[in-house]
């Protein structure tokens, strides 16, 4: 819900925070599933291009290391947070 001024109350905030890493974290997960699914077919000797294999594997390290170093990232910030004094 929003409230009369315009902004988001901070569940409602939490909620759309959640939605948008589920959905982040889930296409991850479908990049990785894709370079699976391209490198078994390469291995069963399957009508693929040897380029899309190496496309679709490149596509899923890479959106898997960005996904870590956002993860290390947000670590880091919280840990420095923790360690202000107030």
């Amino acid at each position: 819900m929003v409230n009369q001024i315009g902004k988001a109350s901070p569940a409602d905030s939490q909620k759309q925070f959640a939605s948008f890493l589920k959905d982040s974290i889930n296409k991850v997960n479908q990049a990785q599933i894709q370079s699976d699914i391209a490198t078994n077919k390469l291995a069963n000797g399957e009508n693929i291009d040897l380029h899309q294999v190496m496309i679709a594997s490149q596509k899923g390290s890479i959106t898997m290391q960005a996904t870590i170093e956002i993860r290390n990232k947000v670590i880091e910030a919280y840990q420095e947070i923790m360690r202000m004094s107030v």
